[in-house]
């Protein structure tokens, strides 16, 4: 039993440490798909990816974070590549 707790206590703060040196990118909402749960940025670079600026559509880890922008909003995100599909790891408003 402790050997699990120490376990999962392990990933958790290694998965906390990439999440916190993944830089974040800018961009702004330009449509927002619930049912799909995608969102699509018009986005500038996105440096952990050596993406340059462009818009495009992403999914997102956690649906909630759909339900706290809107259509124009300017956000600041963190997304990576998982299996081959864009995925947005952090939302939140620019500014913030």
């Amino acid at each position: 039993m402790k050997t699990t707790q120490l376990l999962a206590t392990l990933a958790l703060t290694f998965a906390s440490a990439a999440l916190a040196d993944m830089p974040m990118a800018d961009g702004e909402v330009r449509k927002i798909d619930l049912g799909a749960k995608k969102i699509t940025l018009k986005h500038g670079e996105i440096k952990n990816l050596d993406m340059p600026p462009m818009t495009m559509v992403f999914q997102v880890k956690d649906p909630a974070m759909l339900q706290t922008v809107k259509v124009g909003d300017k956000v600041r995100f963190t997304v990576e590549n998982a299996n081959g599909a864009m995925t947005l790891l952090t939302l939140e408003p620019a500014g913030k």
